[in-house]
C-alpha cells in the first residue's frame, strides 16, 4: 500500500533539493536545443535507474536496528542541509550537441547526462536515508521519481521562467531547512528510542 503521506513528503524534499542542481540546468540546455519529448524521455528513465538505486540501499539499511538507521539518516541529513547551504553557484555546464537528432541519440544524450552527474548526487542520496527512514520503498521512490521528473520538465520546458521568478537561493535555503528538520527529528528520535 502506498503512503499519501510519505509519497507527498519525499516529493517535496526532493524536489526543492533538486531544483537548484545543475541537472535542472542541463536539462534547460537540452530543451533549447532539441525535441523536449526526447529529452525528457532519455532524462526520466535516467531519474528512475537513480531512485530504483537508492531505494534499494535505503531498504537494506532498514536491516539494521532502528536507533542506529535513525542517527545514520539524522547525520546524513543534517549532512545534505550543510552541503545545500555552502553550495557555491555553479556556471552552467556545456551540454555536447549529438550531430543526429534522432530520438535515440537525443534519448540517449539526455539519459547518459543524467546518469553520470546524478550518481551518488545529494538527491541520490537523500532518497536512500528517506527509504530507510520511513521503511515504504514504494512510497518514498514514487515521491522521489515524480519530485524529480517534475525538476526534469520544469527545466526542460520552463526552467529559465521560473528562475526568473523564484530566487535560486531561496529553493536551495528551503530544501536545506526542511533537511535540518529531518535530520533533527531522526536524531531526537534516535536518542529517545
Amino acid at each position: 500500500m502506498i503512503s499519501l503521506t510519505v509519497t507527498a513528503l519525499v516529493f517535496g524534499v526532493v524536489f526543492l533539493a533538486e531544483l537548484p542542481d545543475k541537472t535542472a540546468l542541463a536539462g534547460l540546455v537540452l530543451g533549447t536545443r532539441y525535441r523536449a519529448s526526447y529529452v525528457f524521455a532519455g532524462v526520466a528513465a535516467a531519474f528512475l535507474l537513480h531512485v530504483v538505486l537508492a531505494v534499494a540501499a535505503g531498504s537494506v539499511l532498514t536491516l539494521l536496528p532502528q536507533q542506529i538507521v535513525q542517527a545514520v539518516t539524522g547525520v546524513l541529513f543534517l549532512g545534505g542541509a550543510a552541503v545545500l547551504l555552502l553550495k557555491k553557484d555553479d556556471d552552467e555546464e556545456e551540454v555536447r550537441k549529438p550531430a543526429d537528432q534522432s530520438f535515440w541519440k537525443v534519448s540517449g544524450a539526455g539519459f547518459m547526462l543524467i546518469l553520470v552527474a546524478e550518481f551518488g548526487d545529494l538527491t541520490q542520496i537523500m532518497t536512500a536515508n528517506l527509504a530507510a527512514r520511513y521503511d515504504d520503498p514504494l512510497s518514498v521512490g514514487l515521491g522521489a521519481v515524480l519530485a524529480l521528473w517534475a525538476v526534469a520538465g520544469l527545466g526542460i520546458v520552463g526552467g529559465k521562467a521560473l528562475m526568473k521568478r523564484v530566487p535560486l537561493r531561496l529553493i536551495t535555503k528551503i530544501a536545506a531547512l526542511l533537511m535540518l528538520g529531518l535530520g533533527v527529528w531522526s536524531l531526537g528520535e534516535a536518542i529517545i528510542g
